[in-house]
């Protein structure tokens, strides 16, 4: 732990309460509160778009990725980054041409449909919701992980600064906000590298894994949280306090080649370069292994459904979309989604290589399985207890918690704004400042019950809803003058609410086994053509409820600035 850290993230803290305040000066109108009134600059809003959406998935759980599972999750970031490709090609200018201000607002000018606008202000909701609960887990894992604070303590702050946040100054507010956390969180996993790499190249430390698999470095102490199956390869010498397959332990075990059970509070003191024990789910594997994608079927699906997932989820996430309806024109929200494609493909360089070098320097959180705390542990692993490492570890924390604070206010003003247009009022400020007081409740509190999930995990679900719902209705209701209404609606339920289900099945139930497994935690490869095929054979089969200004709406999607000026 850092003495500095605590420090670090009540400034963070401060900092965006103040620019919050701030902002309020230039909110005053419910434009101001939606859409900033359209006034946002390409530069302004590339910078904001890349604060809000490097949330906790890009700042903790990308290196807790790579770090458990190896090269197979490094479509993680390659998705996260290449879906603003298809963002700029096919959605972002026509969609600030539509004129609308929220997704059902789209679908509502598109379509002329007043149920297909209730069926998407569900799906908001939900996407919102999902997305946001990962962030204040990674704020409740980051806080207790660098002060020892309580988990609770962590989503709590930051679910209530954001929430004032929002509900005080809406998206003209939290414009500056998440502007200015993009760069710190791009600083404080910059610097601390740089140091790691210097740190290497100092002491001939290598940069990845000894071929014999992850070694503890020097004698580390693990305490197991749950009940744990170790898979020992070689016989280890351990200091051992509880209870190792199911009896009470006490003093020096030798653990021998095979599966062992440690219960839940029990301590393993591992010696200095002792070979870090395998534990279910996590691949503690040589190099020649971690280093190689998976080459059987599931595993090949499922990378494919991932980066289905990621690369078009993009198109459908709520709070991205939402900030093309901020900028000027079409043709400023083409210059925003360039601009974006380089802050965030520089940004996602520092990530995976974290996960590189946890390996080497943090490879007791493969036992543990708290590996999505590899980005604050490893700089003071690496450099020491010292004051150095101790200034290091405090800047990771400080944008850790900027990355929890900026993501969680661009979901939340979306969530806000659907609420405050389409349930709870009528779009004035005082429904969505009510509106951002019940969005910020509702994922508080599951975030406090779902504590053990991977971040990563849980947004890329996220994503596979977004591709099998937004995404279709987007591409065709842009693309496609064929698509009607009932064809729109029939494909989210059918294919958003396939993946909505796969989700809750695993969220709440845990992963299957065998393909049932894959499919379920993977859904895009599946759910993804599924809408598609729906959206347009139900389109087909009712052409006959085209709207009738078709022809306009078309032309207000696709007629260039310049002509409709």
């Amino acid at each position: 732990m850092s003495d500095y850290a605590l420090p670090a993230v009540v400034a963070v803290t401060l900092v965006t309460v103040g620019i919050g305040i701030y902002g309020l000066r230039f909110a005053r109108t419910t434009s101001d509160f939606l859409v900033a009134s359209r006034m946002v600059s390409p530069t302004w809003n590339a910078a904001a778009i890349s604060g809000e959406y490097l949330s906790a998935a890009s700042f903790l759980g990308v290196a807790g990725l790579i770090l458990k599972h190896g090269v197979d999750v490094l479509w993680y970031p390659v998705g996260f980054a290449a879906g603003y490709l298809a963002l700029l090609l096919f959605v972002a200018a026509p969609l600030r041409r539509s004129g609308a201000f929220t997704l059902p607002d789209f679908c509502e000018v598109r379509l002329r449909s007043k149920r297909l606008r209730k069926l998407a202000t569900a799906f908001v909701m939900f996407i919102g919701w999902l997305y946001l609960v990962p962030q204040l887990q990674g704020a409740g894992l980051t806080l207790q992980t660098v002060t020892g604070a309580p988990y609770a303590l962590g989503a709590l702050l930051v679910g209530v600064v954001v929430t004032l946040n929002v509900a005080l100054g809406g998206m003209r507010s939290i414009t500056f906000v998440q502007a200015f956390q993009y760069w710190l969180k791009l600083t404080a996993l910059a610097v601390p590298f740089v140091f790691l790499l210097m740190q290497w190249q100092s002491d001939g430390r290598p940069a990845l894994t000894a071929p014999a698999g992850p070694t503890f470095p020097v004698a580390t102490t693990v305490t197991v949280e749950h009940e744990t199956r170790l898979t020992v390869t070689t016989q280890t010498q351990v200091t051992a306090r509880g209870r190792l397959d199911g009896a009470a332990v006490g003093g020096p075990v030798l653990l021998t080649a095979g599966e062992h059970v440690a219960d839940a509070g029990t301590a393993l003191e591992f010696q200095a370069a002792a070979s870090v024990p395998k534990v279910a789910a996590v691949s503690a594997d040589s190099p020649s292994d971690w280093l190689l994608p998976g080459d059987h079927s599931q595993g090949l699906f499922a990378t494919y459904s991932l980066i289905l997932a990621t690369f078009l989820g993009t198109m459908g996430l709520p709070h991205v979309l939402v900030r093309f309806y901020t900028n000027a024109d079409g043709a400023a929200a083409r210059r925003t989604t360039l601009v974006v494609l380089g802050l965030v493909g520089v940004f996602y360089l520092t990530p995976t290589l974290y996960g590189v070098l946890g390996r080497v320097y943090t490879p007791q959180l493969l036992m543990t399985g708290n590996t999505d705390a590899v980005v604050l542990l490893l700089p003071s692993a690496a450099l020491g207890g010292g004051l150095t490492g101790q200034l290091l570890s405090a800047l990771v924390a400080a944008g850790a918690f900027a990355a929890f604070l900026s993501a969680s206010s661009g979901l939340l003003t979306s969530v806000a704004g659907v609420l405050s247009t389409d349930v709870l009022g009528h779009g004035s400020v005082r429904d969505f400042r009510r509106s951002a007081l019940v969005a910020g409740i509702v994922p508080l509190l599951l975030a406090l019950f779902v504590a053990s999930l991977d971040v990563s995990q849980v947004v890329g679900l996220a994503f596979a809803v977004a591709a099998s719902s937004f995404c279709p209705l987007l591409v065709l209701g842009i693309w496609w003058r064929g698509l009607t209404a009932v064809g729109a609606a029939a494909g989210i339920v059918a294919g958003g609410g396939a993946a909505a289900s796969a989700v809750l099945l695993t969220v709440l139930g845990g992963p299957l086994p065998g393909w049932a497994g894959v499919l379920t935690t993977q859904p895009a490869a599946w759910s993804v053509p599924l809408a598609f095929l729906v959206m347009v054979s139900v389109s087909l089969l009712t052409r006959h409820r085209l709207p009738k200004d078709l022809g306009t709406i078309m032309l207000r999607l696709h007629a260039p600035d310049a002509l409709r000026m």
